[in-house]
């Protein structure tokens, strides 16, 4: 079998895979942020120079907080 042609056993590549879901479609994005999102949130708040508005809020949901890290990575300039 030619290592190009995917079999049974070889993972398929999912074109939208969670990571790329609109946080507004996650199943869990109403849940509190997680820990590890709240102290990147913090970071990038700091780095950016962030006030209440647009920076770190311990009350933003999982899907807020996605948004809020993905606004302030390209303004910090970290974004992919």
């Amino acid at each position: 079998m030619s290592s190009e042609t995917p079999d049974a056993t070889t993972p398929k590549s999912d074109p939208v895979s969670n990571a790329q879901k609109d946080p507004d479609n996650w199943t869990t994005g109403d849940e509190k942020m997680t820990g590890a999102q709240a102290s990147y949130l913090k970071t990038l708040s700091e780095e950016a120079g962030a006030g209440e508005e647009d920076g770190y809020d311990a009350e933003l949901t999982k899907a807020e907080a996605s948004k809020r890290i993905d606004a302030l990575q390209e303004k910090t300039g970290r974004g992919a």
